[in-house]
């Protein structure tokens, strides 16, 4: 019998460890009224533009796809940084119109909420490659994501009070609106493959979160396969399988990210580096960070 007491917390699930470790962050930059003729395009940034309605209805449009009506409560994420446009009309606006200051101050109100998802560092990116080119979310039923609609209430409330520190509460809770998005894609089925969904994987999510919270272990795939409870060819069937790489190349490309974070954030010696890597000499490091990345770890140090 254990006598741990049972205040205490498990391990974080690998999703978590995840985004905790490379700094998943929001900034909402937008909240305010549109009237008249008015078209925005976010996209361009290299972050993930979201848009919320609050009031009023907007038009989505993208290439090669039918233009889209969104009404109040439809949250709209473009996971790959899409390039998009929300204006007043079903008809696409013309070029000079996107982004132009307001003319007019009169006609319907349609009321958005813009911000922009982050990740510091682009290891995070492929957690999104199975997501779609676009995500529209109907969040105006309290009985559909119910966490995500709370959210977003707390949101506006936020935004309308503008009490002190408002700014920061808004962007924290931006952060927790995307953990809700990537849960829903994953609960709803609309992800099967990939980062995100072995990430949720009860066998394989629990050799990706030792591999984030633990890449100087010497790991081996009979040892992973262990760590997910699975027979080493069926480990590493299923491993492939889902995230489209081998868990040892896997294991190398977090390795290296996580060094580069390193190199870039800390002044930590490059041997100590080497050994958090999972390498027992520095001129091991160094010969196997420039095969996998071209470059060598003092000039990422200088740059």
């Amino acid at each position: 019998m254990s006598n741990r007491p049972d205040i205490y917390l498990e391990s974080p699930d690998a999703l978590s460890s995840l985004l905790t470790r490379l700094e998943l962050t929001a900034e909402v930059y937008v909240n305010g009224d549109f009237c008249g003729a008015w078209a925005v395009d976010t996209s361009g940034s290299r972050r993930i533009p979201f848009h919320l309605i609050g009031r009023g209805q907007a038009w989505l449009h993208m290439e090669g796809e039918p233009e889209r009506c969104l009404s109040p409560g439809d949250l709209v994420v473009f996971p790959h940084d899409s390039q998009h446009i929300l204006s007043h009309s079903a008809d696409l606006p013309i070029p000079e119109q996107v982004n132009a200051e307001l003319q007019q101050d009169e006609g319907p109100i349609t009321r958005l909420i813009c911000g922009f998802f982050e990740f510091r560092s682009p290891a995070l990116w492929p957690l999104l490659d199975a997501l779609a080119a676009v995500i529209v979310l109907d969040l105006s039923d309290m009985s559909s994501m119910p966490s995500a609609r709370a959210i977003i209430d707390m949101m506006v409330s936020e935004l309308n009070q503008e009490k002190p520190g408002h700014y920061a509460v808004v962007n924290q809770l931006a952060v927790l609106l995307f953990v809700e998005v990537i849960r829903h894609q994953i609960t709803s089925g609309q992800v099967k493959h990939g980062l995100l969904a072995a990430l949720f994987d009860k066998h394989v999510g629990k050799a990706l979160n030792r591999i984030h919270h633990q890449p100087e272990i010497p790991w081996t795939l009979a040892s992973l396969a262990n760590e997910a409870a699975l027979g080493r060819s069926t480990f590493a069937q299923r491993f492939t399988s889902m995230v489209g790489v081998s868990a040892m190349q896997y294991l190398t490309s977090w390795r290296m990210a996580e060094a580069t974070r390193m190199l870039q954030t800390t002044t930590l010696s490059m041997l100590s580096i080497a050994e958090k890597s999972g390498y027992e000499s520095e001129a091991a490091f160094r010969k196997a960070y420039r095969q996998k990345t071209g470059k060598t770890p003092g000039s990422v140090r200088k740059g």
